[in-house]
């Protein structure tokens, strides 16, 4: 297979019955809440009609596709039973399933509640747990044809801010993102279901989340899009000493500056605004490379 055809492979997710084709650009990935407990948004989107109306004003902005997650990862949060992820979760992936037309994506770490999401209409798993989380998660996606994000995290939700260390952080995100894809792989999946995500802020202090974003093309090298999720996070609280409300212009430094460093799909709080940041930075690229050919 020619370099070239290993870019455009790398370029395209298969998602169940649709194909995302990320060769004109960065996607943007809308997050959409339904927990009362998120760090940023927590509360604000759990009743279903409210969610929907959410998600369906992120796509009015430019979203490409939606996040849905029913359980907190944020740092310190407790797990919730299937049950209860379920009863958050499903009423609002059914009426979005209805009315959307963009992917629909599912946070979660479990495959009961990952094929119930599936069966409405979503099209993509985002798992935290890189499939360590549940045992049955990898055969499902391999089953399925389902999209999936495969994400590093050191230690779980609960503790993983309680002094993470690192001897060499990119190397050692960098060999697990590899490792979990050739897991991935060894149960059946095709190589385009997968997207890598390096996990800022799980399991990360401060330096360890600028070092990622400095050297996201070591990421890029392993060959399967790479999805950034920085939006209103801590470690941006952190450099500029703001609250999680007055993040959006740090957001938006590290979102533009992914993009340069090769981020293909970008999970962001807000898309309006990042839609035009991940547009000027991509076309600043674009220019830059084509200038060094």
């Amino acid at each position: 297979m020619s370099d070239s055809q290993v870019l455009r492979d790398s370029l395209v997710v298969k998602a169940c019955h649709r194909t995302l084709s990320l060769e004109s650009g960065p996607l943007i990935m809308g997050v959409v809440n339904v927990t009362p407990d998120s760090f940023y948004d927590g509360g604000r989107f759990g009743d279903p009609g409210a969610a929907v109306e959410h998600a369906a004003r992120l796509i009015e902005e430019g979203a490409d596709l939606l996040d849905i997650g029913a359980e907190s990862s944020r740092p310190g949060s407790d797990p919730i039973a299937p049950e209860e992820e379920l009863r958050r979760l499903l009423p609002v992936v059914k009426r979005l399933g209805r009315r959307v037309s963009v992917p629909l994506s599912v946070d979660t770490t479990k495959a009961a509640v990952a094929e119930r999401a599936l069966d409405e209409g979503a099209t993509l798993i985002n798992d935290i747990t890189a499939l360590r989380g549940d045992p049955h998660m990898g055969a499902l996606v391999a089953k399925t044809g389902a999209g999936v994000v495969l994400m590093h995290m050191q230690g779980n939700p609960k503790t993983m801010q309680q002094a993470p260390r690192y001897a060499d952080v990119i190397g050692e995100v960098a060999r697990f993102l590899a490792d979990r894809m050739r897991a991935a792989l060894d149960i059946g999946m095709d190589p385009k279901q997968i997207l890598l995500d390096p996990g800022i802020g799980f399991g990360k202090n401060l330096d360890h989340n600028l070092a990622i974003l400095a050297h996201l093309e070591a990421f890029v090298t392993l060959g399967r899009p790479i999805l950034v999720g920085v939006s209103r996070k801590a470690f941006i609280g952190q450099v500029l000493d703001r609250p999680v409300e007055d993040r959006l212009l740090g957001t938006a430094a590290a979102v533009a500056l992914a993009v340069f460093q090769g981020a293909r799909v970008l999970r962001v709080h807000d898309v309006a605004a990042m839609r035009d940041v991940v547009r000027m930075a991509e076309a600043i690229k674009r220019t830059a490379n084509s200038q060094s050919e």
